[in-house]
């Protein structure tokens, strides 16, 4: 088991013991998605905070609650849903949800953003532990705060690679009580001309995403969420009379737990990440470099232009390749979180701003112990 201070004494004292060793390690929250990304070395100690998992202040009336790192997602929305609140951010793909600290490193959105933003937008203070054993803190417990340098954007996203998290603020959202899905079945430039109208529009979706479960077809998937039941339906109508107007067929079903994308991902052999701008997603669910991943499902928010794909099935890897070649075409990104050992394809590229990356690395962990070849716009096979 990797060592998991029960304390922030233990946790500091840990660090800095090996800070003065010059030891690499690998932070971590619960665990669970330590295979996601590049490989990291078996030899270097995992640093979980699996023992630092307390909701230190719930400010039920000012919608924000502070948690220790460790807290698993599953937790804390369970402490939340007692006071009739929800963190809207979505949950990574597959069994394991896995704990709020690794949820921020990993920084990845979806289809909530279409309503609620992303991760970083719902951190509003955190504190951190350097590679020397220094902590630091940003932001506050107030929505209201903007002193100082936004360290909670920069380690949103990091992936461990300049601090371990071990406390953040965060905002919540009342639960409202109404909910209704919706499904839209299509022409696919139907369902984009459906897309782009709706964006336009004052209807605010909790969600409204793109969706194929490995047949090729693609539907609409979008989630209602109000106050009443009344509210609901009048919202319901207007999506049904917009459908209808692009020759869509409209399904109603019943209501949904938000942070179900309705697509179970259950122990993926692939998993990818897809980030483009939303106005050329459409584009990419008809190329042919999609189409020809066989049995591969996708949830891609529509209004976002991020989402996930993923399959069980064997998949050569220049396929994934060839798709990762046509994203950045487009405009966009993709990020290969599983993969089979033996596929061997960058997690990542290098980004254009590779140089000032490294330079905030070297900032922060001048003695590169922190996840050694996992540094987010890096690819490591070029460093």
């Amino acid at each position: 088991m990797p060592p998991s201070p029960a304390t922030r004494k233990e946790l500091i004292a840990l660090v800095r013991q090996w800070h003065d060793a010059a030891s690499p390690w690998i932070p971590s929250g619960l665990g669970t998605r330590l295979d996601w990304g590049p490989p990291l070395d078996a030899r270097h100690p995992v640093l979980s905070c699996r023992g630092l998992n307390r909701v230190i202040d719930h400010a039920v009336d000012d919608l924000t609650i502070t948690v220790q790192a460790g807290c698993p997602l599953a937790d804390l929305q369970a402490v939340l849903a007692e006071r009739g609140q929800w963190l809207p951010l979505d949950h990574p793909r597959g069994e394991a949800q896995g704990s709020i600290g690794g949820l921020v490193a990993r920084g990845l959105a979806g289809g909530l953003r279409q309503r609620h933003l992303g991760v970083r937008d719902q951190i509003i203070g955190i504190t951190l532990l350097r590679s020397d054993g220094v902590e630091a803190r940003a932001g506050g417990r107030v929505v209201k705060n903007v002193a100082g340098y936004d360290l909670m954007k920069l380690l949103c996203g990091s992936w461990g690679s300049l601090a371990l998290i071990t406390e953040l603020t965060l905002r919540v959202q009342p639960i409202r009580p109404a909910h209704a899905t919706l499904l839209l079945h299509g022409d696919l430039s139907s369902q984009n001309s459906f897309r782009a109208e709706l964006l336009r529009s004052t209807l605010t979706p909790e969600r409204c995403d793109w969706q194929s479960r490995g047949d090729g077809h693609w539907q609409l998937r979008l989630l209602l969420s109000s106050v009443s039941d009344q509210a609901v339906e009048d919202q319901m109508k207007r999506l049904e009379a917009m459908a209808g107007s692009h020759r869509l067929k409209a399904q109603r079903h019943s209501g949904a737990d938000p942070l179900d994308s309705g697509l179970p991902c259950m122990d993926p052999t692939w998993l990818v990440r897809v980030a483009l701008p939303s106005a050329v997603l459409h584009q990419l669910l008809s190329d042919g470099t999609l189409l020809a991943l066989k049995g591969w499902q996708w949830d891609l928010a529509a209004g976002a232009g991020c989402g996930d794909g993923w399959c069980s099935e064997p998949t050569a890897p220049y396929r994934v390749d060839a798709l990762r070649r046509r994203v950045i075409d487009l405009g966009g990104q993709l990020t290969v979180l599983k993969q089979p050992e033996a596929a061997g394809l960058p997690a990542w590229l290098d980004t254009p701003a590779r140089p000032v990356i490294e330079a905030v690395k070297r900032q922060f962990d001048p003695r590169q112990q922190l996840c050694r070849g996992r540094l987010p716009g890096v690819d490591q096979e070029t460093a």
